[in-house]
């Protein structure tokens, strides 16, 4: 799978994720998100996972689910490929969930055109 977004991701990481720390954005935060555990799980194999990816993953699936735009095939979707990327112990090497992620993010993004800021969570320090 790849993404099927992939043009607009980039522009978002481009335009909205920082090289350090977390994003002003929402926007912004879910593509930052959804990147570090990749990079957890496939360039590290999760050896460094701790509550702050936990905390990356959970903020994914509630901001995405919350937001009440994903029919109920996708919100089973993502729910199962937080789950996924949860299990720690057994790092995803596949790029499938994190694509599919990507994408909903970005249709997040497109259904708040606007930036939406995003609250520093003291507390992440990924």
């Amino acid at each position: 799978m790849t993404v099927r977004h992939a043009a607009e991701a980039d522009a978002l990481r481009q335009a909205l994720v920082p090289p350090r720390g977390q994003a002003a954005t929402v926007q912004g935060e879910l593509i930052r998100a959804i990147e570090k555990l990749r990079d957890e799980s496939q360039r590290n194999g999760n050896v460094n996972w701790d509550a702050g990816h936990v905390i990356l993953a959970e903020y994914v699936r509630d901001t995405l689910l919350r937001s009440g735009l994903f029919d109920e095939p996708a919100t089973e979707e993502i729910e199962r490929d937080i789950t996924r990327l949860l299990d720690a112990e057994h790092p995803e090497a596949s790029d499938d969930p994190f694509d599919r992620l990507v994408d909903r993010a970005v249709e997040w993004a497109q259904a708040h055109p606007d930036p939406v800021p995003h609250e520093h969570n003291p507390a992440l320090h990924r």
